[in-house]
C-alpha cells in the first residue's frame, strides 16, 4: 500500500532552482512548451515557456535524437541537457540539449502569434482567443502583476487583524438598490446577483470587528466605455471601532503602500517586461468634493455642470491638477454629497447636506469608493424614511443594527481598474482576465 505525505520529489527542475546555483556543466530535466524554434543553421535555438518564463535551450544535429522535424511550436516538452552560463540568453543560462521526450503535440497551427514580443493584433481578437492569446509572456506577466495586488491586499490586511469572509453572491435584493442588477429565477423565488458584499461585510463587523473580501460582484449596467465592467473584482473591506472615515482612508494607504513594496521586491521581471513605473502612495493627499470642483474649474477654466456627482473629465482633470501641484498619483475626494450616496453612508453631523465618505483618484480614475456607514439603528430608520424606503427585504441587515454595532466604515475597491492603471493601459478589459460587458460573454 503506498502512503501519501504531501512532499513530492520531482526529477524535473524549475529556473528558480538553476538560478539557485549548483548546476552549471550539469545535466538536468526541465519541461515546458515549444515556445519558439529559431533555426539558425548548424544551430537551432528551442525556447521552452515555462511558469517563471523562458529558456534558451540548444538543439545540435547528431546531440539529440528526436528529428528537428518532428518538432512543432506549442509541442510540450521534457527535455534533459547540460546547463551552461549564457549572458544572452533569458535568466543567463542555457541548456545544451540532450534528449527532447515529446508529451504532446498541437492538432491545428496557433491563429496567432503567441511568440512574438507584441502580438499586434487587435484587442477583441485578443480577447475572442483569451486561452491563446493569454500564452504570450507580456500578456500574462500583466495578471501575475494583478496576482501581486491582491497578495498585498490579503497580507497587509491579515497583517492589521482582519478575518478573511466569504459572502453569497446570489441574494433577495441589492445592497444598493436602483435598477442596475441582474435578476434571475432561483427555485420559483426572484433572486438578483449581488451588487457588491456591502450588507453582509458590515454584519461581520460585529461578529470579527475587521473583515474583506476579494470576490466578484455584478453590476447590470448598460455601459460599453473603456472603463466599466459587467462583472469585476472587488477587494473590500469593512473595520469596526473607527474614531471617523479617515481611519479607512489611512487604512487604505498603508495597503497602497504594502502593495507597492510587494510588486518592488517580487515582481521586478513582469514590471520591467511591462515597463511599469509603480506610482508613490508616501503621501496622499485629500480634498473635499466642492472644493476639488473649484479648483479644476479655476485652473482649467471648465464650468461646473453638476454640482452632485464628478464627471469622467472632472476626475481626469482632478488627477492632473494634484500631479500638477503636489505630484501625487493619488488623491481621496471627500464629503460627497448625501444624495449621491447610499442610504446606509454617515451623513456629516456638522453639514447634513455632506456624507463622511471619499473615492479614490489614481491618477484621474475612480478605483475606490469608501466612508463610514450609519451604525445606529434609529438613524438608519429615519435616513430610509427620508429617502421614501422602507426595511422591506432587508430585515437581516437592521436586525444586526437592533442589537449593537460599532462606529464602523470601509471600502471596495476595483482590481481591474487598479491593475489597468498601474499597467499604463486605456481599457480595463486589457487587465481582465475573461471580461464580461454588454457585449461578451465568451470565452
Amino acid at each position: 500500500m503506498d502512503l501519501l505525505t504531501g512532499k513530492t520529489e520531482k526529477d524535473t527542475l524549475e529556473i528558480s532552482q538553476i538560478l539557485g546555483g549548483g548546476y552549471e556543466s550539469r545535466e538536468v530535466c526541465m519541461n515546458g512548451a515549444i515556445h519558439k524554434i529559431r533555426d539558425i543553421g548548424d544551430v537551432v535555438f528551442i525556447i521552452l515557456r515555462k511558469r517563471e518564463g523562458l529558456v534558451q535551450t540548444v538543439y545540435e544535429a547528431g546531440a539529440v535524437g528526436t528529428p528537428l522535424k518532428e518538432l512543432a511550436e506549442e509541442m510540450t516538452v521534457e527535455v534533459k541537457g547540460i546547463v551552461a552560463a549564457e549572458e544572452r540568453a533569458p535568466h543567463g543560462f542555457e541548456l545544451r540539449l540532450q534528449e527532447i521526450k515529446i508529451l504532446s503535440r498541437p492538432v491545428e497551427t496557433m491563429p496567432i502569434a503567441i511568440n512574438k514580443w507584441k502580438m499586434n493584433t487587435s484587442l477583441e481578437t485578443k480577447l475572442d482567443l483569451r486561452p491563446l492569446s493569454l500564452r504570450n509572456v507580456r500578456e500574462r506577466a500583466r495578471f501575475r502583476i494583478q496576482e501581486g495586488i491582491v497578495r498585498g491586499f490579503r497580507g497587509f490586511l491579515h497583517e492589521q487583524g482582519f478575518t478573511e469572509i466569504h459572502s453569497p453572491k446570489i441574494g433577495a435584493r441589492g445592497a444598493e438598490g436602483g435598477a442596475n442588477l441582474f435578476r434571475l429565477e432561483y427555485f420559483h423565488k426572484h433572486a438578483v446577483l449581488a451588487q457588491s458584499p456591502q450588507f453582509y461585510k458590515q454584519m461581520m463587523v460585529g461578529v470579527f470587528d475587521r473583515v474583506f473580501e476579494t470576490a466578484p460582484v455584478f453590476r447590470a449596467e448598460k455601459h460599453n466605455t473603456k472603463r466599466h465592467l459587467n462583472e469585476y473584482t472587488s477587494l473590500d473591506f469593512e473595520m469596526g471601532y473607527i474614531d471617523s472615515f479617515q481611519d479607512i482612508m489611512e487604512m487604505e494607504t498603508g495597503f497602497l503602500q504594502y502593495m507597492i513594496q510587494l510588486l518592488e521586491r517580487e515582481y521586478e521581471a513582469e514590471r520591467k517586461l511591462l515597463d511599469v513605473t509603480l506610482p508613490k502612495a508616501d503621501q496622499i493627499p485629500q480634498v473635499r468634493f466642492d472644493r476639488a470642483k473649484e479648483l479644476v474649474a479655476e485652473k482649467y477654466n471648465r464650468r461646473i455642470r453638476n454640482p452632485y456627482d464628478l464627471e469622467p473629465e472632472e476626475e481626469a482633470l482632478i488627477g492632473q491638477y494634484f500631479k500638477e501641484e503636489m505630484d501625487a498619483d493619488f488623491v481621496f475626494v471627500t464629503h460627497y454629497p448625501s444624495k449621491k450616496r447610499p442610504f446606509y453612508a454617515m451623513d456629516d453631523p456638522e453639514e447634513p447636506a455632506v456624507t463622511l465618505s471619499f473615492d479614490l483618484l489614481y491618477q484621474g480614475l475612480e478605483i475606490t469608493t469608501g466612508g463610514q456607514r450609519i451604525h445606529d439603528y434609529q438613524m438608519l430608520v429615519d435616513k430610509l424614511a427620508d429617502r421614501g424606503m422602507t426595511d422591506e427585504g432587508m430585515e437581516q441587515y437592521m436586525m444586526v443594527f437592533k442589537h449593537g454595532m460599532p462606529p464602523h466604515g470601509g471600502l471596495g475597491i476595483g482590481l481591474e481598474r487598479l491593475t489597468m492603471k498601474l499597467l499604463g493601459e486605456e481599457n480595463v478589459r486589457e487587465a481582465t482576465l475573461f471580461p464580461r460587458d454588454v457585449n461578451r460573454l465568451e470565452p
